[in-house]
């Protein structure tokens, strides 16, 4: 009985939930599950809105589960639901709400603050001015301000004190006051004083939803990964039904069934190659820009386009079973396993918005109970709250996050949310894709050799114009070179493609062929010396082709995805800042080896197949190293999604880019050493703005709450901190923070 028990133990239950709107519902979720006494681990994925629970379920089960989540103020969706859809309207909500919030707090802050300064004159200070500044404000405070007050319930409710709770009490305090106070003058009495907090109320409201709308921004960039994949697949499968070619959706496909795929067009499924012959582009899958040799019996992956020959394809693999499918279940798995950073302001306001609460209430139980004055203890309590409300705090972070983001799009990096810019400055080994972004990605010719005294540009010219017909990447690169040399070529005659080798025509009314050494000793005798040559070539991770003219060889061209020319430098600026770098390619050995030792490469993990590069990535990560992933294929983009930072070249597939925490645009590899110092200099900012925020509580709230009241050498200001002069050191400390901030638009980050 125990060895059952013990195997049901870890018992894996997933939820979606809607509601989430910010790494603070996050945390409470996770609270509540935890403490079950059933649950061994809750996992809550705020930027996939999911939740990943671990329980033994002799306990409890997913119903009482899915109720606690419901107990916490969320709700459960069952079935599938469209994420890009719901985050747009999401996003179209947030954004909405928080212009409301900006439309109707500039004028009440103008109103209000040159009343307090005097410079709108004795009508700024008539009786009806309150009533326009509470109209102002009333939807400030409970329709930008409701999630801050479901934040705080449902807060409150996992025994976790976090920001939402003090922006609720310090707001409701400051309005209420101020209805109070405007209500007592409406009757003639000055019991409460004169002066109203409208402005500070509705003020810290719209600042701290600025913040969480550009949390709510970053999530819905999170999910496109997973829709820009499915969108690969095929919709549509040319099948043999009894004899006969039929065009059904990709659905209505059963395993078994001989699909037809001619030249140039997209293979529906995963499956084996039962007739024909061809060359397939799978770059797309792999990432490599080699075209793949198909004989019959090879197998083929969906979504990879076919070449130049007729294939019948045997469904193998469909539906979730498929190669794209296992990838989009990798990065929705990956993202999964990305718990939400914890901001560093919710972390300290866990202890200090406990501690602002206990001031402001013994402040006024000092001032009433002791002192005896109620006004008194009233504004001194306001004034404890109004000083310490979040408004800088709130800032602190998404203030340096937005400029940093911003200095980073000047150099050509883009980070896709606050997480991201916030982890890049903590990479201390880096793990780079070869093709696409060590190297070009693309074949370009490196080296011609010629035998018989023939011309280079004659060489070119024969092979250019054997090859014109083709789309293979070698021809593709022969045929631009031509161009480059101003060479021009002409159509061949009696053309024969035999897949995976090379080409025979005749051009001129000379019998030509191009093509790989087996394919060119079927008609023509190797010399040695040549030979040698070429076995050199190849060492240097170059793919050479034999031209032959009428049985007799008559040259070499080398063709090879060459290395960009920043790569070396940008290599080595890494190494100056203390990062190992790695390759992880699916090249073999030899080729990932001269590569390598062209760029200063640490470390080569070469002939990684698609599927385990995730788990190389989590390898690193296992023992103890912040990993980043580099690279630009849909291969990639598990690994991209797994490794503590996903950085995805601009130039590389769609996927890549949205799997990825960071892009680099136009594919320029010095971007990561340049997203790696901003990071690290806008994470110093954030922290110095932290720091200012908090210094400036712990120095005036104890001067609120009255210490120096009783100090006749302190000034009049500090004696009796007024809430006006509380609101007034607010913005001063706003100020403080903003200007910090804008010092990283001068940031150097060469």
């Amino acid at each position: 009985m125990s060895e059952l028990k013990t195997a049901e133990v870890n018992r894996r239950a997933e939820f979606n939930v809607s509601g989430m709107t910010c790494a603070g519902c996050a945390q409470s979720i996770e609270r509540s599950l935890l403490r079950q006494p059933d649950v061994s681990s809750a996992v809550v994925n705020f930027a996939g809105g999911n939740v990943v629970v671990s329980y033994d379920p002799s306990g409890t089960d997913e119903a009482e589960l899915a109720e606690v989540i419901r107990q916490t103020g969320f709700q459960v969706e069952t079935g599938d639901r469209d994420t890009a859809e719901q985050d747009r309207r999401q996003e179209d909500h947030d954004t909405l709400v928080m212009w409301i919030g900006v439309a109707l707090t500039l004028p009440l802050f103008v109103l209000s603050m040159g009343r307090d300064f005097g410079l709108w004159g004795p009508w700024a200070h008539a009786g009806w001015v309150n009533y326009l500044m509470f109209a102002l404000a009333t939807p400030v405070q409970f329709y930008v301000g409701r999630e801050f007050y479901l934040g705080a319930y449902r807060s409150l409710r996992s025994r976790f004190a976090n920001m939402d709770v003090l922006v609720t009490m310090s707001t409701s305090v400051a309005y209420f006051f101020s209805v109070a106070v405007m209500l007592l003058l409406s009757f003639g009495s000055e019991m409460l004083g004169q002066h109203v907090y409208f402005e500070t109320s509705a003020t810290i409201i719209s600042l701290v939803m600025v913040g969480h709308w550009i949390e709510s921004r970053a999530k819905t960039r999170t999910n496109g990964a997973i829709t820009s994949l499915l969108n690969l697949q095929a919709k549509n499968a040319r099948v043999l039904r009894d004899g006969v070619e039929v065009d059904l959706p990709i659905q209505e496909v059963v395993v078994g069934d001989h699909v037809i795929v001619r030249a140039g067009e997209q293979i529906p499924v995963d499956g084996a190659v039962i007739a024909g012959e061809s060359v397939v582009d799978e770059s797309m899958i792999t990432g490599e820009s080699m075209p793949i040799h198909k004989p019959i019996g090879s197998g083929v992956i969906g979504a990879t386009i076919n070449g130049d020959g007729m294939l019948t394809v045997e469904a193998r693999h469909l539906g979730a079973e498929s190669a794209l499918a296992r990838i989009v279940k990798q990065v929705a798995e990956a993202q999964a396993t990305k718990a939400p950073i914890q901001k560093l302001a919710d972390q300290i306001s866990g202890i200090f918005v406990p501690i602002v609460i206990a001031v402001a209430l013994v402040a006024f139980c000092v001032w009433f109970f002791v002192l005896g004055d109620t006004v008194g203890a009233i504004l001194r309590m306001i004034s404890v709250l109004i000083i310490s409300c979040p408004c800088a705090m709130g800032l602190a972070t998404p203030l340096a996050v937005t400029v940093g983001m911003g200095r980073g799009a000047e150099n050509g990096i883009l980070f896709k949310s606050s997480e991201a810019i916030q982890r890049v400055g903590a990479i201390k080994h880096v793990v780079l894709d070869k093709t696409g972004t060590i190297t070009r990605g693309e074949q370009v010719v490196t080296d011609t050799i010629t035998v018989a005294g023939l011309s280079g540009e004659r060489l070119i010219e024969m092979a250019g114009s054997v090859e014109r017909g083709s789309q293979h990447p070698i021809a593709t690169a022969i045929l631009a070179e031509a161009d480059r040399l101003g060479v021009d070529t002409t159509m061949p005659d009696d053309v024969q493609s035999s897949s995976g080798q090379g080409v025979t025509a005749v051009w001129k009314g000379q019998r030509v062929r191009v093509g790989n050494q087996r394919f060119i000793e079927q008609e023509a005798s190797i010399d040695p010396t040549l030979q040698t040559r070429a076995a050199e070539l190849q060492r240097q991770a170059k793919t050479v082709m034999w031209i032959a003219c009428e049985g007799e060889v008559v040259g070499l061209i080398a063709v090879a995805d060459t290395i960009k020319p920043e790569s070396a430098e940008a290599i080595a600026r890494l190494h100056g800042q203390g990062i190992v770098v790695s390759m992880l390619t699916g090249d073999n050995q030899h080729t990932a080896a001269a590569v390598a030792s062209q760029v200063g490469i640490d470390d080569v993990m070469a002939e990684v197949l698609p599927g385990e590069k995730t788990e190389r990535i989590r390898e690193l990560q296992s023992r103890g190293e912040f990993t980043a992933m580099v690279g630009d294929g849909i291969n990639d983009a598990p690994a991209l999604a797994q490794a503590d930072v996903g950085i995805a070249i601009g130039t590389g597939t769609d996927v890549a880019i949205e799997a990825a925490d960071v892009t680099l645009l136009g594919g320029e590899l010095r971007g990561v050493s340049r997203a790696v110092k901003l990071s690290a200099l806008t994470m110093r900012n954030i922290k110095q703005n932290l720091f200012w925020a908090f210094a400036y509580n712990v120095a005036l709230i104890p001067i609120a709450a009255g210490v120096l009241a009783g100090v006749e050498s302190a000034p009049m200001w500090l004696r009796e901190l007024h809430p006006i002069t509380a609101a007034l050191a607010m913005v001063g400390s706003d100020l403080v923070i903003v200007s910090n901030a804008l010092r990283l638009r001068r940031a150097k980050v060469d």
